[in-house]
């Protein structure tokens, strides 16, 4: 899986928010809230994990 590691506008460390985020959010926790929790509070940070699609899988074949 390739998350971003810092965030795109501000270069923040996003990355290792990433399998907490996840978890909790598979769990059925509200995701603003588990980024509240996670001290995530910039919104270009919150993007970065709300909006994260892994394409891995998806585009391997074609390289």
């Amino acid at each position: 899986m390739m998350v971003p590691v810092r965030c795109f506008t501000c270069g923040n460390v996003v990355g290792e928010h990433w399998e907490a985020f996840e978890s909790r959010v598979e769990e059925g926790e509200d995701p603003g809230e588990v980024l509240d929790d996670l001290g995530v509070s910039r919104h270009c940070c919150r993007r970065m994990l709300v909006s994260h699609t892994d394409l891995v899988d998806i585009v391997a074949p074609y390289q």
